[in-house]
């Protein structure tokens, strides 16, 4: 499952028919979100994010998905951060 999930398909053409340009290619969705492209091809890997279009004219993006993913920070913060390091968490009594 997606951690940012786009909207439906249906809405997205009605908005695109309404002249709302929420849809852009790799370089604007990284644009959008103040990160490199390759950040957005890890976050697509990773399952933050997912493109609307992934064809032979490249990966498009709904870039108000990519913009709350950006604002959302990791897709998984522990409740303890030392959950993450090595070695005994445990103190000795």
């Amino acid at each position: 499952m997606v951690a940012y999930p786009n909207p439906d398909g249906l809405e997205i053409h009605f908005a695109q028919v309404a002249g709302n340009r929420d849809l852009g290619d790799l370089w604007e969705a990284a644009r959008e979100a103040g990160v490199k492209p390759g950040t957005i091809r890890v976050w697509v890997s990773r399952g933050k994010i997912e493109p609307i279009l992934d064809g032979e004219a490249g990966q498009y993006f709904h870039l108000p998905t990519v913009r709350a993913a950006a604002e959302g920070g990791a897709k998984h913060r522990p409740a303890d951060p030392a959950a993450n390091s090595r070695g005994p968490h445990a103190h000795a009594a």
